[in-house]
């Protein structure tokens, strides 16, 4: 029998005590930060480039963020020369229902706030920039063409005096498309300066006449509220500001804030490249192709994993770009015409007809006319799939003129040896006997004499009966006449 160690129960205690001890610490230090996080911090987000669905994206997370961790704050770093219309108004739409107030500031030093960046700017609950920035040129364009200049097609009547009133004037637009889509834009950014209190009319004179101020400059013009060299004595600078939210004005208390980065992530640097229409729009037919491919082709393993990769990136990126669904099904029901073209060919119909429903569907394939997929992309992928479905239809006749390799009709024109004495009878029967056909001996019949080891050609084949002719100036050679046994009798 063992003896019993005195120290067993008092080391036990000890460690439970250790235990308890580290279980309290671990939990105090997280219940410390999690209320630090929750009610003493600043979310940092940066957007430097253009604004598109991959940002906008990205800027809507950190809004859901910053409400799901109870933030004080939002500030978002801006440098920007512009960018997508739906994408901007989908983010000012997201900041002006959000629950944590926004700060838009402009930085670091020479950055810009053009065109969709002024917007942001305008919508913010507080306005920043850094010195040595930047913001304006707010008139909106299309892709792929600038807005034209007021009075371009009003004539040069006038001379000197015409250009000069033409210049003095407000920028109206020329047709009755762009001046939708301008009063529009001025009316959507006198909006959000009524809302926050700023200089409505230089807001309008950035989208009518494309002005720039400098950062001091905003200051004086009331179009923002504060000039700050860092995030730090940004917050210092705002600390007491009212601001007004979605349910009220609110007083900001953002001294000794402390700062969490929420910088772009692996999802916002993939969005960002493949959220472009055309890239999507490739991804989408490469996909297609890749499992089509792959199921005419099983086992190649290549075409199916590239295929599956590209289309599931496609899908990706179709969930945050304006997808009318009515052209991406007539994209697909083309590219299925086009593959069943080569399957069950039909003369051009079903290839004819998926290239125009493919076109057609790429034309309407985006909802905004500045997200459109390029028409050069769609007339080139276009000029490919009527290249596969002409090659296909060319293949297949000349399949059709081809000699038949298997089959009885194979035999038709094959040569073969007379293995007897083909006589024709006396009242015109057809002469019967034996040939030795690709190495079987077969019955045939033959409307002219012919001699055993004789060459014979087959015209025709009757059920299991061959009939042949002699071949001309063809002597008859010493052939054996023993049959041979293998073939139909």
């Amino acid at each position: 029998m063992l003896p019993r160690d005195p120290y067993s129960s008092r080391q036990r205690r000890v460690l439970w005590l250790a235990c308890l001890v580290c279980a309290t610490l671990l939990a105090w230090a997280a219940n410390a930060q999690q209320s630090s996080q929750t009610q003493r911090h600043a979310l940092v987000l940066t957007l430097h480039g253009s604004v598109g669905p991959a940002t906008s994206d990205y800027f809507q997370r950190g809004l859901e963020k910053a409400e799901n961790d109870g933030a004080a704050l939002v500030v978002l770093r801006l440098d920007t020369p512009g960018g997508l219309a739906v994408a901007m108004r989908d983010m000012i739409g997201a900041m002006l229902a959000s629950p944590v107030p926004v700060v838009v500031y402009v930085a670091p030093d020479g950055a810009r706030a053009a065109s969709a960046g002024t917007y942001l700017l305008y919508a913010s609950h507080v306005a920043a920039m850094a010195p040595a920035t930047h913001l304006g040129s707010a008139t909106p364009v299309r892709i792929g063409g600038e807005q034209p200049e007021a009075g371009a097609d009003r004539g040069q009547e006038g001379g000197d005096d015409a250009e000069q009133a033409d210049d003095e004037s407000p920028r109206r637009g020329d047709t009755a498309m762009q001046r939708k889509v301008l009063e529009d834009a001025v009316a959507y950014i006198r909006s959000l300066a009524e809302r926050h209190g700023r200089n409505a009319e230089w807001a309008e004179r950035a989208v009518r006449d494309a002005v720039n101020l400098t950062a001091r400059e905003a200051v004086e013009n009331n179009v923002i509220e504060v000039v700050a060299r860092d995030v730090p004595e940004l917050l210092e600078r705002i600390d007491g500001r009212e601001v007004v939210m979605a349910d009220g004005t609110r007083t900001l208390e953002t001294a000794g804030l402390a700062l969490e980065r929420f910088d772009p992530d692996w999802r916002t640097e993939l969005l960002s490249v493949i959220s472009d229409p055309n890239v999507a729009y490739l991804l989408m037919i490469v996909g297609f192709y890749g499992l089509v491919f792959e199921l005419i082709n099983p086992g190649m393993l290549v075409p199916g994993v590239v295929g599956g990769i590209s289309l599931l990136l496609a899908l990706f990126a179709f969930q945050v770009l304006p997808i009318n669904y009515a052209g991406l099904g007539l994209i697909l029901l083309g590219l299925a015409l086009i593959v069943g073209e080569a399957m069950v060919p039909s003369f051009g119909v079903l290839g004819i007809g998926g290239i125009v429903a493919f076109v057609a569907g790429s034309v309407m394939l985006m909802d905004d006319r500045n997200l459109a997929v390029s028409l050069p992309l769609i007339g080139g992928v276009a000029l490919v799939a009527s290249g596969f479905m002409l090659w296909v239809m060319l293949r297949f006749m000349h399949l059709r003129r081809r000699t038949p390799r298997a089959g009885q009709r194979e035999l038709i024109g094959a040569e073969a040896t007379a293995l007897d004495d083909f006589v024709p009878g006396e009242f015109g029967e057809s002469a019967q006997g034996h040939v030795r056909l690709r190495g079987e001996r077969w019955r045939a019949r033959s409307e002219q004499p012919a001699r055993a080891g004789q060459r014979l050609r087959v015209t025709a084949l009757d059920g299991l009966t061959a009939e042949v002719a002699p071949e001309p100036d063809a002597p008859a050679s010493q052939a054996q006449s023993r049959p041979t046994p293998g073939g139909p009798t």
